[in-house]
C-alpha cells in the first residue's frame, strides 16, 4: 500500500473548510492507503503558544479528527511529540539544510515580517521539521495546500541531497496527493476566497446551532441580481458553494433558478436554508466530538497505540540513517 502522511497544527478547532477540504478525503484515503495522521504540536511551538492551552488544543483536534471518521484501526493517529525519533532525525536533516535556502522560504519571510520580534530558529527550520515528518515514514504522498507546496519541494530536495551524499537510494521523493475533482475549497462567509481560522470567517464543527444561524445571517450579500442570468458576484457564489456541499441538488437548483430569473428579496430564505443544512451536517459530528472529548481513557489508548505504531517506522528509519551517517560506533565494536 502507498504511504500517506498528513499533520495539522493544534491552533484551534476544525471548521467546515477543514472537514470538506481535507477530512472527507482523509476518510477515503485510510481505506486505500497506509496513512499516518498526526497532531503537529512541535510545529505550533514556533509561535510560543500558551503552555496551559496547548494540551487542550491537542485534545480538541484529536477528538475532532476521530469524530469526523478517522479510524485508529485503519490509520496511525498520533501526537508528534510522542515520537522522539522525529526530533533526532530533524537534528540530522538540519545538517543537510542550508541557511540561504531556508531564509528564502516564502512562509519564513512572511512570518518574519508579521512577527519581527519572534524570528526564532524553529521558524527558520520549519521546513526541515516538516520534511522529517514526511521522510521518517517514507511517504509516497502528502496532501498539501497551495501554501505548503514549496515546503514539499524542499522535502524532495532534502531526500535527493541525502541520497546523493551517502550514495544510496534511501529516501523517496514524495509528491502531492492529487484529489482531482474531489478537491473542495470552502469559502469564508465574509466574501473572501477561503474559510480560515486567522480570517475569522469560519463555521466550526463545534459551533452550536444558534452560533451557526448567527454567522450565516451576517454573511455578505447585496440587493439581489440585477437582471436575468447575470453572473453571481464572488460573495454570492461563495454562499452557493457552501450550499452545494451541505444541501441537495434540488435545493441548489431552486435557488439557482431564483437568481437566474432575476428574483429579489430571497436572501433571507437562502440563509435560513443554508443554516439549517449546515446544522444538520455538523450536529452529529459535534455530538460525537463531545462524547469522545469526555472519554479520556479512549483518547489515551488511541494516542498510546498510535505512537507505538508510528515509532516502529520512525525507529527503523532513524537506525538506518544513523548507520549511513556513521553514527554507529557501538554497533561497530
Amino acid at each position: 500500500m502507498e504511504i500517506v502522511v498528513s499533520g495539522i497544527r493544534p491552533t484551534g478547532n476544525l471548521h467546515l473548510g477543514n472537514y470538506y477540504g481535507a477530512l472527507v478525503n482523509f476518510i477515503k484515503m485510510q481505506e486505500e492507503n497506509k496513512c499516518f495522521f498526526f497532531i503537529a504540536d512541535w510545529h505550533s511551538l514556533t509561535t510560543h503558544p500558551d503552555p496551559d492551552r496547548l494540551p487542550i488544543n491537542v485534545k480538541n483536534v484529536l477528538s475532532e479528527y476521530l469524530a469526523c471518521g478517522l479510524d485508529p484501526e485503519k490509520a496511525t493517529v498520533y501526537i508528534q511529540s510522542d515520537v522522539p525519533e522525529i526530533a533526532e532525525l530533524y537534528l540530522l536533516l538540519n545538517m543537510h539544510a542550508y541557511l540561504g535556502e531556508l531564509e528564502k522560504t516564502v512562509s519564513f519571510k512572511e512570518k518574519a515580517r508579521q512577527n519581527p520580534n519572534n524570528v526564532n530558529a524553529g521558524l527558520l527550520t520549519y521546513p526541515v521539521l516538516m520534511a522529517t515528518d514526511i521522510l521518517i515514514h517514507h511517504a509516497d504522498y502528502v496532501p498539501v495546500g497551495k501554501d505548503q507546496e514549496q515546503h514539499l519541494e524542499m522535502t524532495r530536495n532534502y531526500a535527493a541531497r541525502f541520497n546523493y551524499k551517502y550514495g544510496v537510494e534511501y529516501f523517496k521523493q514524495p509528491t502531492a496527493y492529487n484529489f482531482g475533482k474531489e478537491l473542495i475549497k470552502i469559502p469564508g462567509l465574509d466574501g473572501s476566497g477561503k474559510m480560515g481560522k486567522s480570517e475569522g470567517n469560519c463555521i466550526y464543527l463545534t459551533d452550536s446551532p444558534k452560533d451557526i444561524e448567527n454567522k450565516v445571517k451576517k454573511a455578505l450579500t447585496d440587493n439581489g441580481p440585477e437582471g436575468i442570468n447575470t453572473p453571481k458576484p464572488d460573495y454570492i457564489e461563495n454562499l452557493f458553494t457552501i450550499l452545494k456541499v451541505v444541501s441537495t441538488p434540488e435545493v441548489v437548483a431552486y435557488y439557482d433558478n431564483l437568481w437566474n430569473t432575476g428574483e429579489t428579496k430571497w436572501y433571507g430564505k437562502l440563509k435560513k436554508q443554508l443554516a439549517e443544512d449546515i446544522i444538520r451536517t455538523t450536529s452529529p459530528i459535534r455530538e460525537r466530538i463531545d462524547s469522545i472529548k469526555n472519554d479520556d481513557a479512549y483518547l489515551q489508548q488511541v494516542t498510546k497505540e498510535g505512537a507505538a505504531k508510528a515509532r516502529e517506522t520512525a525507529g527503523k528509519t532513524l537506525r538506518e540513517v544513523r548507520e549511513m551517517m556513521g553514527l554507529s560506533f557501538h554497533s561497530a565494536r
